[in-house]
């Protein structure tokens, strides 16, 4: 830790980043009843902490290697760090980013002098590329978190906040993608003030560093969930593993229905709107004290930037409510027969009606999908699940079932008669030209498209449901059809949502 002390204390970030504020989260302190604090790395010039990484690590460039330009892989923030500080510096810089990099983060890099060049569907693949064309073309790599200069560079946001706040503090949260802000935040910290407990936060769809101390060295994930694209890393480094395992007292992962909560607290309190991965550590905070897990004294999540598109706000809006438990979804099965709906609406009382989806079916029960908002989270809900069964309704309980959420609140109603040999799937592809008619063209014309909902939510992936009739003798030649498309996809044939709304009589 010595070392990575005097590199952080020394360290030539602020030639082009700034010192950001430490800001209270009055509203947010009130609600959950502990000082809540957010450190405002959105407020860089890049509006993310990676300026800091990025600069730290090209200062150090000799002239010869400045000669030769610099080239990095990375979905956006640690882009435009370098594109800003090779700018300044007056370097030449290449950035591969991948297919699925939000428009905004790709407009922002070529602003600021960098040459994009689009590559593959993630990270890894994007990091592979950029590795090839330094090789051919002698650029130096710049890597976005597992190296010293970079670590020590992003370590003084720790610095600043042992600075700003020399009083009591219970725990700090850090959002984890590679593992270099962590990495740095957790060697000056505990150097320093070993009592205060540095905690890590990963998405649940992309908890890289969990996977990788549970293992005892870095792993790939199978799979990594795009929805907070700034952490969406599937292997964490070697030093910045070495580091966080060592450093790290906790890690928590989050859903992202808790990241869009948090994107909405946020907004709340600082009028200013998170990325995912910005919101990511407050949502692992809010998490701890729910769980009444989080320590004593104040405690304080990183913002680590704000380059998010507007339109992913469309489908952030429509989670946070979730995520924040303020909302119920649920199945409900009522008699179809006049005064049935007026009779449930009482028992629901004065609650806010948020949803109600209904479609006439022969048969003496009707099924409603009913959104509930709520001021007292789980523990209301449960309440009416309970006045509602005890008054002889059938309930299924939505509020945590993906396709429910996705797809099946907007499809209510759609039961058909006489449809034999149909499977119900989810598919998750890039969200990018000719990834659906790819996914269309893989399916081939053997089998009946029997449902198809597809909605784009403003996010770096699509997601599809999808009815197809296969007949049992036809079944083995079919999986292989799917795998061979290479997309994710989930068997919810048997999902609860579409037996209740969608499912043929």
């Amino acid at each position: 830790m010595t070392d990575y002390v005097r590199k952080i204390l020394t360290s030539s970030v602020y030639e082009v980043a700034e010192q950001t504020p430490l800001d209270p989260m009055t509203l947010l302190s009130q609600r959950l009843g502990q000082e809540i604090l957010l450190k405002r790395e959105d407020l860089q010039p890049v509006f993310s902490f990676k300026i800091r990484g990025a600069h730290n690590r090209m200062s150090h460039l000799t002239a010869e290697e400045r000669a030769r330009g610099v080239i990095c892989a990375s979905a956006g923030n640690h882009a435009q760090g370098v594109a800003l500080s090779a700018t300044r510096l007056g370097v030449r810089s290449v950035i591969v980013m991948p297919t699925t990099t939000p428009e905004i983060k790709i407009n922002a890099v070529k602003r600021l002098g960098g040459e994009v060049v689009l590559f593959g569907d993630g990270f890894d693949a994007a990091r592979a590329h950029a590795a090839g064309l330094a090789e051919r073309h002698g650029y130096v790599f710049v890597h976005p978190f597992d190296d010293p200069d970079v670590i020590a560079g992003q370590g003084t946001v720790g610095m600043e906040l042992l600075r700003q706040h020399p009083g009591d503090i219970g725990a700090i949260y850090v959002p984890v993608g590679g593992g270099g802000l962590a990495a740095g935040i957790a060697a000056f910290v505990k150097f320093l003030r070993p009592e205060i407990r540095v905690i890590g936060v990963e998405p649940e769809e992309a908890a890289s560093m969990k996977a990788a101390i549970a293992a005892g060295h870095p792993v790939p994930l199978d799979q990594v969930g795009l929805f907070a694209d700034g952490v969406a890393v599937r292997q964490v480094g070697e030093e910045t593993f070495r580091l966080c395992r060592d450093l790290l007292d906790d890690i928590v992962t989050v859903t992202a229905d808790e990241i869009c909560a948090a994107i909405k607290d946020i907004f709340d309190d600082m009028r200013a709107i998170a990325e995912p991965a910005g919101a990511l550590a407050l949502a692992g905070l809010r998490r701890d004290i729910e769980n009444g897990t989080a320590p004593k004294g104040s405690l304080i999540a990183v913002n680590s930037g704000a380059n998010v598109n507007f339109d992913r706000l469309r489908y952030v809006a429509e989670r946070a409510e979730i995520g924040e438990r303020a909302e119920a979804l649920l199945g409900v099965t009522i008699p179809e027969a006049p005064g049935s709906y007026r009779a449930f609406i009482r028992l629901l009382g004065r609650r806010a009606i948020t949803e109600f989806n209904y479609r006439y079916a022969h048969g003496s029960a009707a099924h409603i999908f009913v959104g509930v908002k709520l001021t007292r989270g789980d523990t209301e809900k449960h309440e009416i699940i309970d006045v509602l069964t005890a008054n002889g309704l059938g309930v299924t309980d939505m509020t945590d079932n993906e396709v429910a959420k996705l797809h099946v609140r907007h499809m209510v109603g759609g039961r058909v008669s006489g449809l034999a040999d149909e499977l119900v799937f989810r598919f998750q592809f890039p969200e990018r030209p000719g990834a659906l008619l790819k996914f269309l063209e893989g399916l081939n014309d053997a089998w009946n498209i029997s449902l198809f909902h597809y909605r784009n939510h403003g996010a770096d992936y699509g997601r599809v449901l999808v009815g197809i009739q296969v007949p049992a003798e036809t079944r083995a030649d079919f999986y292989a059809h799917i795998d061979a498309i290479g997309f994710p996809y989930w068997d919810e044939t048997q999902n609860p949502a579409y037996r209740q709304f969608l499912e043929t009589n």
